[in-house]
C-alpha cells in the first residue's frame, strides 16, 4: 500500500525523522491559510501516488500567501502527468504546503528489503534530488550499502559509516546517525516495505531535513496497522484493483489485450510468461488463490471482462484444494450474466477435471478448451490478434 509525502512525513515525525513544516491543503483557499500561517516563502506540493512531480510542474515555489494560492489553483484545475502516471495523469486534490528552505547539500536516503541477502539494507548517496535508478545505472559505486541482521538492527558503526561516507561534517555525524536510526525504526516498527527520502537536504543553517519522502507497507501486515491501513487513498488506485481487493481477489492491471485468470502467484507467473512468448501480452495478473471459492470465480471474471483493452482471456487452474468443477461453475455464471463478447480460452487441470469440462461444455458457450499451457497460449494470443 501507497500513501501520500504528508502522510509519510507524519508517520516518520512520530519515530523522530526530522521535516519541514507543513500542512495538507485541500483547496487553493487552504493552501493560501497554511501559507500565511506559516509565514514567508513556502513550496506547493501536489499530492499523487507518483514520483517526477517536480519535473511536471507538481512542486513550486511560492513567495507569499497570495502566490501560493494561485499555484493551488493551477494545480487543482489540472490532471498532473508524470513519467510515473503515463499519459492520463492524475487529478490532484490535495496540495503540500511547506517551509521554504535555503537547501546547501541535496542527498538521498533509501531503506527496502534486499530480496537476494533476505535483510533490510539501508542505501545512501550524496546524488540526491534526482533519478535514483539512473545513478544506480550510470554510477553504481555512488550508492552507499549497508546491510542490516535484523536480530540486531541498525547499528551505530553502520549508520556513522553511511554518514562519512557522505561527506557530512564531523559535527554533523551524530545527529545524521539518529536521524538514520529513527528512519530504520519508522520502517520496522510500520511493516514499511520502502521508506525513501530524496532528497534528504542540510540546510544552510546546518539542520538535516527529509525534504520529501516516500512509504510503501506490505499489505499482509496491514491488520497490525489500523492507522496506517486507514491511510489508504482509493482515488490515488486504480479502479479495477480497488474492486478486486474487496473480493480477495489479486489483481494487477497491465498493458496487454490477454486477460489471464489463474490460482496460484507462480502459475500466474508462468501464464504471462508464456502468453508473451506465443506473441502476446498480458492484459493482467489476476491469482484467485488456491482455496477460491464459485463467486470468486465469478468476480474475477467480471474484473477481467470490465477492462476495455482485452480482446481475449485465457483461464489456467490447476486444480488442487480449489477443483475444476468450481472453476467453471463460476467461469459459465459470469459469463451468462455478463453476455461475453471476447473467446475465451479455458485450460483446465487437476481434481475434478473431467466435470469441469462436461460443465463448459454443457453450457452452450463457445469455450475454447485446451490441453497444455503451450496451446493454450498459442490459442488464446491467435484469437487476440484476430
Amino acid at each position: 500500500m501507497k500513501i501520500h509525502e504528508y502522510q509519510a512525513k507524519q508517520t516518520l515525525a512520530k519515530f523522530g525523522v526530522a521535516t519541514p513544516r507543513g500542512e495538507v491543503a485541500y483547496s487553493p483557499e487552504e493552501a493560501r491559510t497554511v501559507a500565511e500561517r506559516l509565514g514567508g516563502a513556502v513550496v506547493v506540493k501536489a499530492q499523487i501516488h507518483a514520483g517526477g512531480r517536480g519535473k511536471a510542474g507538481g512542486v513550486k515555489l511560492a513567495r507569499d500567501a497570495s502566490e501560493a494560492e494561485r499555484i493551488a489553483i493551477e494545480m487543482f484545475s489540472k490532471r498532473l502527468v508524470t513519467i510515473q502516471t503515463g499519459p492520463e495523469g492524475r487529478v490532484v486534490r490535495r496540495v503540500l504546503i511547506e517551509e521554504g528552505l535555503e537547501v546547501a547539500r541535496e542527498l538521498y536516503l533509501g531503506l527496502v528489503i534486499d530480496r537476494d541477502s533476505a535483510r533490510p539494507v539501508f542505501m545512501a548517496s550524496s546524488e540526491g534530488g534526482v533519478e535514483i535508478e539512473v545513478v544506480a545505472a550510470e554510477h553504481p559505486e555512488q550508492i552507499l550499502k549497508e546491510f542490516i541482521d535484523p536480530a540486531l538492527g541498525l547499528q551505530p558503526f553502520q549508520a556513522r559509516k553511511l554518514a562519512f561516507g557522505l561527506a557530512l561534517n564531523a559535527k554533523l555525524v551524530n545527529e545524521a546517525v539518529r536521524f538514520f536510526s529513527s528512519l530504520y525504526q519508522a520502517m520496522i516498527a510500520t511493516d514499511a516495505s520502502l521508506v525513501e527520502i530524496n532528497p534528504f537536504v542540510l540546510t544552510r543553517d546546518g539542520r538535516l531535513l527529509a525534504l520529501d519522502a516516500k512509504m510503501n507497507f506490505d499489505d499482509n501486515a496491514l491488520y497490525r496497522h489500523k492507522d496506517i491501513r486507514e491511510l489508504r487513498d482509493l482515488d490515488e488506485e486504480d479502479p479495477l484493483e480497488v474492486k478486486a481487493s474487496s473480493y480477495s481477489l489479486n489483481y494487477i492491471r497491465l498493458d496487454g489485450n490477454v486477460g489471464c485468470m489463474v490460482n496460484g502467484a507462480g502459475l500466474a507467473m508462468a501464464t504471462m510468461d508464456i502468453i508473451q512468448y506465443a506473441g502476446g501480452r498480458p492484459a493482467n495478473f489476476l491469482d484467485v488463490g488456491g482455496g477460491a471459492n464459485e463467486e470468486q470465480v465469478r468476480h474475477g471474471f467480471e474484473i477481467i471482462l470490465s477492462d476495455a483493452h482485452v480482446r481475449a482471456v485465457l483461464i489456467n487452474i490447476f486444480g488442487g484444494i480449489m477443483r475444476c468443477d468450481i472453476v467453471a461453475n463460476g467461469v459459465v455464471a459470469a459469463a451468462k450474466s455478463l453476455g461475453i463478447k471476447v473467446p475465451v480460452v479455458v485450460r483446465l487441470e487437476g481434481t475434478n477435471v473431467e466435470l469441469g469440462h462436461k460443465i463448459l461444455r454443457d453450457s452452450g458457450l463457445n469455450f475454447t478448451v485446451a490441453s497444455g499451457m503451450k496451446e493454450a497460449a498459442e490459442k488464446v494470443v491467435g484469437l487476440a490478434k484476430n
